[in-house]
């Protein structure tokens, strides 16, 4: 039924959970460029890509990021070796002429900043879930969050730059007691609806 091999199939679905502490090895920026290498191949609409990774490296970075994280969030994101914010750029209708260049005049189809903002949150939360995919896809543990205040996160470290943020992501190889439970999934017939 599916042309994954079972054990690219566990990889990237069954045995991946959200992590919650990592190792200390080091995520590089090599294994994040194969990853954004990866998943620039998902789809948006008008082939937009309005996801922007904001990797969160120096330590001045990582301070001023802490103070927005909530507090069951905050000492995980202080110990992992990479944390990304994942952004939508309302101002992605710029790259519009480079990623949807059969359409002229395509930049300016989106004159209402709401409109626009809603377009650029939703295609970008389709990246989201390839980023991490990607992540899982380099053999490393992803753990999302989306516990922290967007509003100063997007004045703070976003400021000037038209992104809005959607989820902290911690990135690396799982440390010790990194799962949780796995908790239950809704079957097919709970999901899935024929007309």
């Amino acid at each position: 039924m599916l042309k994954l091999t079972p054990e690219a199939q566990d990889l990237l679905f069954r045995q991946a959970r959200t992590a919650n502490t990592f190792t200390d090895e080091p995520v590089s920026d090599e294994q994040v460029e194969a990853i954004q290498d990866l998943v620039k191949y998902g789809p948006t609409a008008m082939n937009c890509q309005p996801l922007r990774v904001i990797l969160v490296r120096s330590d001045d970075a990582r301070a001023r990021l802490l103070k927005h994280m909530s507090e069951g969030n905050r000492e995980k994101t202080a110990t992992a070796p990479l944390v990304a914010v994942l952004a939508a750029d309302t101002n992605f209708n710029e790259n519009l002429p480079q990623v949807f260049p059969h359409a002229e005049g395509a930049k300016d189809w989106f004159p209402d900043p709401e409109a626009r903002e809603a377009m650029a949150r939703l295609n970008a939360g389709l990246q989201i879930g390839y980023f991490l995919m990607g992540v899982r896809a380099a053999g490393l543990a992803a753990g999302p969050m989306t516990g922290f205040d967007a509003a100063g996160i997007d004045e703070d470290l976003l400021a000037g730059t038209g992104f809005t943020s959607m989820v902290v992501v911690n990135i690396g190889h799982p440390g010790e007691n990194a799962w949780f439970d796995r908790l239950p999934r809704l079957e097919h017939e709970q999901v899935v609806t024929t007309l």
